[in-house]
């Protein structure tokens, strides 16, 4: 070792004495030829910063930031960005203003998507499912970047906007998959939405994990929120079925996506992008990615002249195994952790379609069919949901497989039943429209 010292001074001695440089060892102050991975407007990505982040940073300090961030993220990801993200930093007030949520004075309503979240249990008639969506994510969002603006906004909860080193990180994540592969079009059913976002949230939340570890052993970050640069972590959660069911993709895609990486590194995650996982099964329990899809489930139309479907596109939504849970959870179901996503009565699951129904006179109803992997699967879904009727909704039991709740947000008529593999459960606002939504069968 002390021999290979020695000659490796005396080189470097030579070649001075020639007139000649040593090359740098590390990397220069600029790439040549370009951009290069880890380097990003002026900063490589262990470059320090000299910002104050405790009254907020001004417009040249969230630049260095962002690009140092930008920087970082090629890094860890070994991908390049094709160009510079604009980030804004918004309080939760001027968010909520923007969105539509709470406090806004925004109205809409979705009565085909109300039918879809009331079969879950999970959003009742008192409060329609576009306004607890919305009223939901302005309590809990922390940022988000727009692939129609391509742009990022870091929602602050100080009153001196402050960024959070995390957040940042996990949009520009966001601004990195869409310059690489396009972020795109909408699935089609809200299981498949969180299939989607199993993947897309799941990678930006795994590299975010990284690099904050990497904050944490490795390189000089700016202080997060908390850290004693003021605000906090997201806001309260206006309706927590709805959040157990919005934040799944953060909380079960990172894992998806360690088990993909650990298969075939980034080379296999990049292949996510050209196929999605097809459910939120498959996001739950990353050994059945790809061969284990959903199977295709078609509801009849039953009905009589009184009620019909929606004129919607398409006819029917899917909830899958992950919404599943949340209604499961929420209605006292499972003594699950409530972020593990997997439970009896939920575990199983091979397809559903719910489709909502509507009569001349503004009432409301569905047929929701699902399919299990097994009798007994069919058999535990069947008997939970029935003791969330009778449980946590104290309905009555008129007849055999008719269920009433007497009021309440959930205050309607039931049916449910098994046929082998299948569960079946007819709703309306009355015992005597449920034969008029779905005729049963002899």
């Amino acid at each position: 070792m002390r021999r290979r010292a020695a000659l490796a001074l005396g080189l470097a001695l030579a070649l001075a004495l020639a007139g000649c440089s040593i090359p740098f060892i590390g990397h220069p102050e600029e790439p040549r030829g370009g951009d290069a991975i880890g380097w990003e407007n002026g900063y490589w990505y262990d470059d320090p910063v000299d910002v104050t982040t405790s009254d907020g940073l001004n417009e040249s300090e969230l630049e260095a930031v962002t690009a140092r961030t930008m920087a970082r993220i090629e890094r860890v990801r070994d991908r390049e960005f094709e160009s510079t993200v604009p980030v804004e930093v918004i309080s939760r007030a001027e968010y909520r203003n923007r969105s539509g949520g709470r406090g806004s004075g925004v109205a809409g309503g979705d009565p085909w998507n109300d039918q879809v979240w009331e079969s879950l249990l999970l959003v009742g008639e008192n409060s329609g499912s576009s306004e607890a969506i919305s009223d939901t994510r302005s309590d809990s969002v922390l940022g988000y970047y727009s692939p129609s603006r391509d742009r990022i906004v870091i929602v602050s909860e100080s009153e001196t906007p402050v960024v959070d080193r995390r957040t940042l990180a996990h949009e520009l994540v966001h601004a990195l998959q869409d310059q690489q592969f396009g972020l795109g079009g909408a699935p089609e059913t809200q299981d498949t939405q969180l299939a989607r976002n199993g993947v897309v949230e799941g990678e930006a939340n795994y590299v975010q994990n990284t690099y904050e570890q990497r904050c944490e052993r490795r390189w000089s970050c700016i202080e997060r929120p908390g850290d004693g640069s003021g605000g906090g972590g997201g806001g309260g959660r206006a309706n927590p079925g709805v959040f157990t069911v919005i934040i799944q993709p953060y909380v079960s895609g990172p894992a998806f996506v360690d088990s993909v990486y650990d298969e075939g590194g980034w080379d296999a995650v990049d292949a996510l992008h050209e196929d999605y996982a097809a459910s939120s099964e498959q996001i739950i329990h990353p050994e059945r990615y790809p061969d284990e899809t959903p199977v295709s489930v078609t509801v009849a139309d039953r009905s009589n002249g009184e009620w019909n479907r929606f004129d919607h596109d398409p006819v029917g939504d899917t909830v899958g195994e992950a919404s599943i849970f949340a209604a499961m959870y929420h209605n006292d179901q499972t003594t699950a952790d409530r972020y593990s996503y997997v439970s009896q009565p939920s575990e199983g699951w091979a397809g559903d379609t719910v489709v909502p129904y509507r009569n001349g006179s503004g009432g409301g109803g569905y047929v929701w069919e699902s399919r299990w992997d097994s009798e007994g699967d069919a058999v535990e879904f069947a008997a939970a949901y029935r003791d969330a009727l009778t449980e946590t909704h104290d309905a009555r039991n008129p007849r055999e497989n008719v269920y009433v709740v007497p009021d309440g947000p959930f205050a309607d008529a039931f049916r449910i039943v098994r046929e082998g593999r299948t569960v079946r459960i007819v709703n309306g606002p009355t015992v005597g429209d449920l034969d008029e939504i779905h005729r049963a069968g002899d």
